[in-house]
């Protein structure tokens, strides 16, 4: 697959990475270049650290990983450097973040979590499954796990929960967050339908969508049962809706199926709300202080590529890459050009903290 455009905004963008290769003292042997290759190595689901708990506000368990450079032939790291926090989406897990994970151990610390009642992270109540919490929640792992400056990238879910943080907490922008990615993410003006579609039985979607989230999630259980019953349907849908129009390995398919089912649709239900209400495009201001670099797939089918586009003109100075024939896993599909983006941003953010 190709690049289609990679489209910088004003100063930031379009002198940013010149600037980060030495004009503000970063030297070319202290880029943090991620190894694209590492991931395919390793079986997906397969890379882990240490269980550690984030105590959110609402007194709910967070799961959080952390991968210090040390612990994987790296350098020991300071209080002083650079961490990237990763936040996974809608229904995945911190495990989406797989290709990216591999590339960057050993080269600079990274913290990956699953968001509240994802993965292994604690269930919560209906009342706390809304995006605004899921931004507060994000507070508590920075504050909790990164000691210096940090860069925060978000897919899907994880882009919004971004987007939440700078809305609550714009003190921390240009000071402890120093850049952001949002990959395959909005800030409104989304279909609820579509980012629901994957994960109901037998890909029931379209109008009957709210309906049908409120009264499934009444038999969440025979719902649940239903899924894992129709596993060679849902991976057809889960290719269809997740990846782009290029074909990708059934291994793919069949991980990101895995993610899916493993979330019980009661939390599906719980959250559909936030989705339904998300308006947050007049809320970007903070992310303009720090290099953010938009990230999407020009055949995503859950937050098309408009979103993105929509996010780049009104962040001031961001990028923004659109990956051909990509879908809403680019993540995973393109994951070279991903993680790609993501080494120019870290210098870009790195070059403008130094300042």
């Amino acid at each position: 697959m190709s690049i289609k455009g990679r489209i910088f905004g004003t100063v930031v963008g379009a002198a940013g990475l010149a600037a980060a290769a030495g004009a503000v003292g970063i030297a070319r042997q202290s880029r943090i270049i991620g190894n694209r290759a590492a991931g395919e190595k390793v079986e997906f689901g397969g890379l882990r650290s240490a269980r550690r708990v984030v105590v959110a506000d609402d007194a709910l368990d967070l799961h959080v990983e952390i991968d210090e450079p040390a612990d994987f032939g790296g350098r020991a790291s300071t209080d002083d450097d650079l961490t990237i926090v990763f936040v996974h989406g809608y229904s995945l897990n911190l495990d989406s973040w797989h290709f990216q994970r591999a590339a960057y151990r050993g080269q600079v610390r990274t913290v990956f979590y699953d968001q509240r009642s994802h993965g292994r992270s604690a269930r919560s109540d209906e009342a706390h499954c809304t995006i605004d919490q899921l931004g507060h929640d994000l507070r508590r792992v920075i504050e909790d796990t990164v000691p210096g400056p940090c860069v925060v990238v978000g897919h899907s879910m994880g882009g919004m929960t971004v987007v939440s943080l700078a809305e609550h907490h714009p003190e921390l922008f240009g000071d402890k967050v120093i850049g952001t990615a949002l990959v395959s993410t909005t800030a409104g003006g989304l279909d609820p339908g579509r980012i629901l579609f994957p994960m109901l039985p037998l890909g029931l979607g379209g109008r009957f969508m709210g309906r049908a989230v409120r009264t499934l999630d009444r038999g969440h259980r025979v719902v649940d049962l239903a899924r894992s019953w129709g596993h060679a349907v849902a991976d057809v849908v889960t290719d269809r809706y997740a990846f782009g129009t290029d074909p990708v390995p059934a291994s793919y398919v069949e991980f990101v199926y895995s993610m899916l089912n493993a979330t019980p649709f009661a939390v599906v239900a719980d959250f559909y709300p936030a989705f339904a209400t998300l308006d947050h495009f007049d809320r970007l201001e903070p992310l303009g202080r720090v290099p953010t670099a938009v990230i999407c797939g020009t055949e995503d089918k859950i937050t098309s590529v408009g979103h993105s586009r929509k996010l780049h003109s009104r962040i001031r100075g961001s990028s923004l890459l659109e990956c051909e024939g990509a879908g809403h896993m680019v993540l995973l599909e393109q994951h070279k050009q991903v993680t790609a983006e993501l080494d120019d941003l870290i210098s870009l953010a790195q070059g403008q903290a130094l300042r």
